[in-house]
């Protein structure tokens, strides 16, 4: 497997919309292997929680996901998804603010953090890496992620949907004023 270096924010290729991959491609030897790339290199990378192709330089709808307790949050239950062409179907429930980051924020690490509003539910189409379909909800950590990473694959970056922009802070800065005083419950 191979480490894929990731785009900054301010690359073009972040800001476009990224094509759907037909079932034929999604079982090519290039798509298959991508994503075992991407999983290595958002796993390796230990902070983010999601990766969408484009952040690697792939103008496909896909998004891997993968949720590991860590340090900084201890609390959190594992999962992971392979996510092409997807699309939410419905929302559910009244978008909170949440912390978010992004992992293309910063070099090498989330560079900012903000609040984001983000709806706790959601139900979501898409295929996975071997071209079954599901349509499924999630709540919780993997709704808030998926959200994320669908707004990735639409050219929207977290920052386009902060709406109180007093939330900004690096992610030194929310480590310590955030995850350390709340005891690690905090997350991005």
């Amino acid at each position: 497997m191979q480490w894929l270096p990731r785009r900054q924010f301010g690359d073009p290729l972040l800001r476009a919309q990224a094509k759907q991959v037909s079932l034929a491609n999604i079982k090519s030897d290039k798509v298959q292997k991508l994503v075992a790339n991407m999983r290595h290199t958002l796993t390796s990378l230990e902070l983010g929680v999601g990766l969408a192709a484009p952040q690697v330089g792939e103008q496909l709808a896909i998004a891997v996901i993968d949720i590991q307790p860590l340090p900084h949050r201890p609390l959190v239950v594992p999962f992971e998804a392979v996510l092409i062409n997807p699309k939410i179907t419905k929302y559910i429930g009244k978008p909170k603010q949440l912390w978010e980051s992004c992992i293309s924020s910063g070099d090498g690490q989330p560079g900012m953090v903000a609040k984001v509003p983000r709806y706790p539910k959601i139900e979501i189409e898409y295929l996975d890496q071997h071209g079954r379909k599901h349509r499924e909800k999630f709540s919780g950590l993997p709704a808030h992620v998926m959200q994320h990473e669908v707004d990735h694959l639409n050219g929207v970056l977290f920052v386009d949907l902060v709406t109180n922009p007093k939330t900004y802070m690096t992610y030194k800065q929310y480590v310590e004023l955030i995850v350390e005083p709340a005891g690690s419950l905090g997350r991005v």
